[in-house]
């Protein structure tokens, strides 16, 4: 079986945190950039995520979608990059990578969609309120240099990620735990190969879009 590693993925998306989580593992990749639109909902790439979104990576034959998916199993796939725990001490690590991935993301987009929660219906939601959740967020970053402790790992990917499109898009509050954490992140080396890839494709695009127009 070829164990060759495929990112299918748009420069404008949470196809970031991936291309980030890639960089920190180190493993060699080819990037398949996708367009929104009939692209994405191809038969081809359905075939990849049925839900016809970015990212996925296919690994050999295994296909994982979904950012905090892509960031375990990579941790996983690849052990020699040290980002997830040993197996007896990730109660943190799941802990709050899957906060992120629910409660988190669930809170945040609601907000920007001015989705409010009735008082009487919070229990029906996973997170309960947007600020229980802020309030949850800040005191996680806060505890410890990392927020499964005292090392990186895969979790600080994805919480990290959110943590700065929050703060840059104004759909989480600024607090200055959220601030000190990102900056324990945001110099490391893999983050910035993955900001500039990312950050060239989108001007390729948007060159690409603005010929379309002329």
């Amino acid at each position: 079986m070829s164990d060759e590693l495929v990112f299918y993925t748009n420069p404008m998306s949470r196809g970031r945190i991936a291309r980030w989580m890639l960089e920190e593992v180190g493993a060699e990749y080819r990037t398949e950039v996708l367009q929104y639109g009939p692209e994405m909902k191809s038969e081809r790439f359905l075939a990849i995520n049925p839900m016809g979104k970015v990212p996925a990576i296919r690994h050999g034959e295994a296909v994982v979608t979904e950012s905090a998916a892509i960031c375990a199993y990579l941790a996983d796939a690849f052990p020699q990059a040290g980002l997830a725990p040993p197996p007896g001490q990730r109660a943190a690590y799941y802990r709050w990578l899957f906060f992120a991935a629910g409660p988190l993301e669930a809170a945040i987009t609601n907000r920007a969609l001015d989705l409010d929660i009735p008082p009487e219906r919070e229990s029906m939601v996973g997170y309960g309120t947007y600020e229980a959740v802020v309030d949850a967020l800040e005191r996680a970053v806060g505890a410890t240099e990392f927020v499964a402790g005292s090392s990186f790992s895969a979790a600080d990917v994805y919480v990290g990620s959110h943590i700065v499109w929050g703060l840059a898009f104004k759909s989480l509050k600024n607090r200055p735990a959220f601030a000190d954490y990102w900056s324990r992140l945001e110099n490391r080396p893999a983050y910035l190969r993955a900001k500039a890839i990312d950050e060239a494709l989108a001007s390729e695009f948007n060159a690409g879009s603005a010929g379309d127009a002329a």
